[in-house]
């Protein structure tokens, strides 16, 4: 359950702090002092996505805190499923900068919203006074009918059957497409791998032919100046060899005098040395340099196919070349397979398709089994809320597969009697919708392990006798739920057990809200200004002091 909240810089609140009890919480005040806006607050704990327009003070950050006593509902595993650190007291704190930078923090670890928003599914059940517009949504009352008849898991498995099912039809579909696309240039793939794949290229062999190339076709300078070079070194007058000779010759006479000198002519012979080492490659390589015309214009050719291919594929290595070459080769096998491939992704298709009908038959066949005995609920306890002829009948239809099933249901309502069921938003005024969408929560809290159930004004529309017997099934939800509710009313601000007043405070530049938690004399004077205004009478104190005794 909710333990603590902390609002801080949100919307018109400046800072704001709220320790709602295990039962039932009360929350009033004038309107637009910022009841709801701690919902909007409440919600980013939950996953909502934020928006720096909720920053009162648009140079400060806004932080949202909530504490969580969450050790008695079973969360570990959603917690070690996501990697995030599991404690009985789980801290959810949001945080947005004046940049539109949004941060989010389970017991100080950085998370991200998807995780947010499957914690917060198992922690609070939230209705706002949009949650009565949806009421008419198909979709959202088959969510209230899994709800009633306690189908997470087997929704979950048909489910995951369904997304299963949607992507071997998408592999199936667009295989199907792919082959028609594959056969169209499957000629046209088939050359081109032939002639890439009958030019056999290696991967080095490009700079390798542009080297030979060079030299073939500077053959005859080459050899004329390797030549030059032998000569300059054996042959000359005087060659290099013959000075260098002498040189040593030179430095031997005086090479005892010093060893310096010594040094000086060893180096000498090393240059000796080197030199007939130096002849020796000159004459190899002038050796290998020959002048064949026929060789040129082999390896030229060669040289030419590389460049034309490359440049037909828009490429520049071979490398390029050779993984066209692969890519081109898939899509060959791909037609020879073609035929193959389509019938298994076909059969792959169908037998997801028959694991979807079989979970789907599964669901549809649960949901039916309660379609009764929730109508029949629902029914009784509208009649306590002062619609004793109330009727409830649910439609049921098949449907071709779907995210959530295989058949659809629709809600008919009618409040009066000899008037037949109709769909809601033709059938229920404001007052008859807060009643029903409040009949539909009650019957679904114990079906939920929910902590939480957070109510804002569902009792819109509702006074009297009908707001007491409201305030009455509030407490009885309160039993096994930790209930907060904001509301007008002063039948069900008299039950709660705890009492908290929002009001504005215009004392600063800026107007903001605060809440304030009533003790019990206070209590009684706020009820007694809903009953009779700024300044209630006698006679409205002591009504609300009745009211709070009953």
């Amino acid at each position: 359950m909710l333990s603590h909240l902390h609002i801080e810089n949100y919307a018109l609140i400046k800072e704001l702090d709220l320790k709602p009890n295990k039962n039932l919480n009360i929350i009033t005040g004038e309107t637009g002092a910022g009841k709801s806006i701690m919902l909007g607050a409440l919600g980013l704990l939950l996953g909502n996505r934020a928006d720096t327009k909720v920053l009162l003070d648009t140079s400060r950050k806004c932080i949202i805190e909530g504490t969580f006593e969450i050790e008695a509902y079973g969360l570990s595993d959603l917690f070690q499923e996501s990697d995030m650190d599991y404690d009985s007291e789980c801290i959810i704190r949001r945080e947005i900068s004046p940049s539109g930078k949004s941060r989010a923090f389970v017991n100080d670890g950085v998370t991200n919203l998807d995780f947010l928003r499957a914690l917060g599914e198992r922690l609070m059940d939230v209705h706002s006074q949009h949650d009565t517009l949806k009421l008419e949504s198909n979709l959202y009352q088959l969510g209230l009918i899994d709800g009633f008849a306690q189908n997470t898991s087997i929704k979950s498995d048909y489910q995951a059957a369904f997304k299963d099912f949607k992507e071997k039809e998408r592999i199936f579909n667009e295989l199907v497409h792919e082959s028609g696309e594959l056969r169209k240039e499957a000629d046209y793939n088939q050359f081109l791998f032939d002639e890439l794949d009958k030019a056999n290229l290696t991967s080095d062999e490009q700079e390798i032919l542009e080297d030979e190339v060079k030299k073939l076709e500077n053959a005859e300078e080459i050899k004329v100046r390797l030549n030059e070079a032998i000569g300059l070194i054996d042959q000359g007058e005087p060659s290099l060899n013959s000075m260098i000779f002498d040189l040593k010759s030179t430095l031997s006479q005086i090479s005892g005098f010093s060893e310096s000198y010594a040094s000086i002519k060893d180096r000498v012979e090393s240059i000796l040395i080197e030199l007939k080492d130096l002849s020796r490659e000159l004459e190899v390589e002038e050796g290998s340099v020959e002048y064949d015309p026929k060789k040129t214009s082999e390896k030229q050719e060669r040289l030419s196919l590389i460049y034309r291919l490359q440049q037909k594929h828009q490429v520049s290595t071979i490398q390029d070349l050779q993984e066209i070459l692969e890519r081109l080769s898939d899509k060959v096998l791909k037609v020879e397979n073609l035929d193959e491939a389509i019938e298994a992704a076909r059969k792959a298709k169908e037998d997801a398709f028959e694991g979807v009908m079989v979970l789907g038959t599964n669901l549809t066949e649960s949901r039916i089994s309660i379609l009764s005995t929730f109508s029949s609920e629902l029914t009784g306890h509208l009649s306590e809320l002062g619609m004793p002829d109330a009727t409830i009948k649910i439609d049921h239809e098949a449907i071709e597969p779907a995210h959530s099933g295989i058949d659809r249901v629709n809600i008919l309502f009618s409040a009066n009697k000899g008037i037949p069921p109709q769909p809601l938003k033709q059938a229920a005024s404001g007052g008859e919708f807060s009643r029903l969408m409040f009949g539909i929560k009650y019957i679904l809290a114990d079906k939920m392990a929910l902590p939480t159930i957070v109510f804002d004004e569902i009792d819109t529309g509702v006074s009297g006798e009908i707001a007491i017997k409201m305030a009455q099934m509030m407490n009885q939800m309160a039993d096994n739920h930790q209930v907060v509710t904001i509301t007008h009313l002063p039948q069900i601000a008299a039950k709660g057990g705890n009492h908290y007043f929002v009001y504005k405070d215009n004392e600063s530049d800026i107007t903001s809200s605060r809440i304030k938690h009533l003790s019990e004399e206070e209590r009684v004077n706020e009820i007694a200004q809903m009953i009779g205004g700024a300044n209630p009478s006698e006679k409205a104190v002591e009504s609300a002091r009745e009211l709070m005794a009953l």
